[in-house]
């Protein structure tokens, strides 16, 4: 019995995020929708069933999957990939900050010189209307 404890306290604790992201990156690889007990086998069955379904429905929240009823369960679709989803996040932390321009000035500059350079690039290649829209919190689609 002792044995069977050992391998659970002594195995690292994965981070919330980094499980969604194994979870994302299971349903992207999958040809077609899949059940939840799909993406538990492909992530080699060392998570239980319910974790599993609290990762994608924390998924769905944020929409990164949709899932669409099959039976009497769920199959689940990939919305958005890891970096899509680091993105929402990042948004939807932005979003609950009143004074955007200080959060923005502040992430800006603590970037490293390579992403600030990498942030400069992507900003050139948008277009000016799009970004206004962004810049105002509109968005289409």
């Amino acid at each position: 019995m002792a044995q069977r404890e050992q391998p659970r306290h002594g195995s690292r604790r994965r981070a919330q995020g980094e499980l969604e992201g194994q979870v994302l990156g299971a349903l992207r690889q999958a040809d077609a929708p899949v059940t939840a007990a799909w993406v538990q086998q492909h992530l080699g069955g060392d998570l239980a069933y319910t974790t599993v379904v609290t990762i994608l429905t924390r998924l769905l929240a944020k929409d990164a999957v949709s899932r669409e009823r099959q039976g009497r369960s769920f199959v689940w679709t990939p919305t958005a990939d890891v970096p899509g989803l680091t993105a929402l996040k990042m948004r939807r932390l932005l979003d609950g900050d009143r004074d955007r321009e200080a959060v923005l000035a502040s992430f800006f500059t603590a970037l490293s010189p390579d992403d600030e350079q990498l942030l400069r690039a992507l900003l050139d290649a948008t277009d000016t209307p799009d970004a206004a829209d962004m810049a105002d919190g509109r968005t289409e689609g």
